[in-house]
C-alpha cells in the first residue's frame, strides 16, 4: 500500500506525479478563489445591509449578483470535480480518511446550496432593489456568504490538519495491505 504522497494507490486508479502535482494546483487555486469571492461576498452583504444608501444598496447588491452569477458556480463545480478526481486517484482515497470525506460532503452541499439558495437570494434581492425597494424584511444577503465563508475556512483547515484518521474501510484496506506484505519472501 501506497502512503499518501506516495506514487501508488491501493484501488488500482493511479495518477502520475506531474498530472497530480498540476490537479493539485488547480484543487487549492479554485479553493482558494471560492473562499476569496465567499469573502467578497460577503463584504457585498455588509455594505447592503447597513447602508442608508439607495445607490450603495443597489451597486452592493448588482455586485453580488455578478459574483453569484458568473464566478460561484463554475468555481465550485471545478473545486468539486477536482477534488473528487485527487480523492479517486491518489493514495488519499474517498472514503479512507475522515476529514477528506468530510471535505467532499461539505464542497458537495455547498455546491447545491450555491446553486439553489445563494445565487437565487441575491437575485430576488436584485429584483427588489431594482424595482425601487429596499431589502424586503427577511431577506437577509449576509446568511449565504456567512456559512459558505464558514464551511470554507473549515475545510482549508481540515486540509492543512487531516484531522480524525481513518474510516472504518481505511483501517480495513491499511490491513489487507500489511497482510499483503508480511505474506510476501523477503528479496534479497
Amino acid at each position: 500500500m501506497s502512503r499518501p504522497g506516495g506514487h501508488g494507490t491501493v484501488d488500482g486508479v493511479k495518477l502520475q506525479r506531474p498530472a497530480r502535482r498540476a490537479l493539485l494546483v488547480v484543487h487549492v487555486v479554485a479553493s482558494a478563489g471560492w473562499l476569496g469571492l465567499s469573502a467578497g461576498l460577503l463584504a457585498l452583504g455588509l455594505s447592503a445591509n447597513t447602508t442608508g444608501s439607495a445607490a450603495t444598496l443597489e451597486a452592493a447588491v448588482r455586485s453580488m449578483q455578478l459574483f453569484a452569477d458568473w464566478l460561484l458556480l463554475p468555481i465550485a463545480l471545478l473545486t468539486l470535480v477536482s477534488g473528487l478526481v485527487l480523492a479517486l486517484g491518489t493514495p488519499w482515497g474517498l472514503a479512507r480518511h475522515r476529514w477528506v470525506r468530510t471535505k467532499f460532503w461539505l464542497t458537495l452541499a455547498t455546491t447545491t446550496a450555491t446553486a439553489f439558495a445563494l445565487r437565487p437570494g441575491v437575485n430576488e434581492a436584485v429584483a427588489a432593489v431594482s424595482a425601487g425597494h429596499a431589502l424586503p424584511d427577511g431577506e437577509d444577503v449576509l446568511m449565504g456568504p456567512v456559512v459558505s465563508l464558514s464551511a470554507y475556512v473549515f475545510m482549508t483547515v481540515i486540509s492543512v490538519l487531516k484531522p480524525w484518521g481513518l474510516t472504518r474501510r481505511g483501517r480495513r484496506l491499511r490491513e489487507a495491505a500489511r497482510k499483503g506484505r508480511s505474506a510476501e519472501p523477503a528479496r534479497v
